[in-house]
């Protein structure tokens, strides 16, 4: 979080623009305000699986107040790992535009379906242009500890960072004590928990599938799934399943969409679901979300 902060104080001044894909995580519009900016939305679909429109519609968006376009790869909320075609697309912008680039790429480690996980720091050419954001804190189940870094071949950028950098007293000095030791992970562990979230996204994804009416394409990385729903208003649905439905005396709790867009209007119809639980309690809470669906559009009228 507070990486952000400083890649957007580092390269911006107030009233400037970074171009983000939305939905996107709801803290980067806070972010950039907080230094000075403010977030302006590239539209991406559910039907088309969130990804990057066509580079002539990202264009469009580009003014003199624009300063970078700052991506999730994979996404958070919507699961999605962009190709490399869609990053070397940016890349093209970036150079023709005067652009940073700012990947916020946490989620890195988690890549399904066998898909090989590209980073902006692999395309060639815009070296200068890059920045990377990276955290322990999904990697290792270790936000509390609250480290990460950012990472830049542009050494001018970074020699600003340092002086924002310089505001804020003093680091988690026993939390990164103790990360160093996480360095040790084996390559195994990674690859048991991507199986396990693996397992746990097809149980999601199959689960909206078999629900008329839901639109969802598969995610492929993250443990986010964000899905459009036969309902009128995901904001309601998701306090009516709180205080108007229960089966067995359970029920399942799920994020509304519009939090995640910028544009007003869109997500409304939209959730976010993080599949983080065990398998048992995730087909349970799916179930009870397909029944809490079929009674909320009897009980409106749907």
């Amino acid at each position: 979080s507070e990486a952000l902060i400083l890649a957007y104080s580092a390269i911006g001044d107030y009233d400037d623009e970074v171009l983000v894909p939305e939905p996107f995580y709801a803290n980067y519009n806070g972010f950039a305000v907080q230094a000075g900016m403010h977030v302006k939305p590239i539209t991406t679909k559910a039907e088309e699986g969130f990804h990057l429109p066509k580079k002539e519609e990202i264009e469009k968006l580009i003014t003199p107040k624009t300063r970078a376009i700052a991506i999730s790869n994979p996404g958070n909320p919507t699961g999605t790992v962009y190709s490399r075609e869609e990053l070397e697309m940016l890349g093209e912008l970036a150079k023709k535009h005067d652009l940073f680039l700012i990947g916020d790429e946490v989620y890195r480690e988690f890549v399904y379906d066998g898909l090989k996980y590209t980073s902006l720091m692999h395309i060639k050419g815009i070296e200068d242009r890059v920045i990377v954001i990276d955290s322990i804190s999904k990697r290792y189940s270790a936000c509390g500890a609250r480290i990460g870094c950012i990472c830049s071949k542009n050494k001018d950028l970074m020699k600003a960072l340092m002086k924002f950098a310089q505001a804020r007293l003093c680091v988690p000095t026993l939390e990164m004590i103790g990360a160093t030791y996480l360095a040790n992970t084996t390559k195994e562990y990674f690859t048991e928990v991507n199986q396990e979230y693996q397992k746990r996204r097809d149980i999601v994804y199959n689960a909206l599938k078999a629900i008329p009416g839901v639109v969802c394409e598969k995610p492929t990385g993250a443990f986010y799934v964000m899905a459009k729903l036969p309902i009128d208003d995901a904001d309601e649905f998701a306090k009516w399943m709180l205080t108007d439905f229960s089966l067995d005396k359970e029920t399942t709790m799920v994020a509304p969409g519009a939090g995640f867009y910028a544009t007003p209007g869109l997500g409304k119809n939209e959730i976010r679901i993080a599949y983080v639980l065990n398998e048992k309690d995730l087909s349970r809470a799916m179930y009870l979300l397909a029944e809490g669906i079929r009674a909320y559009r009897q009980a409106k009228g749907l």
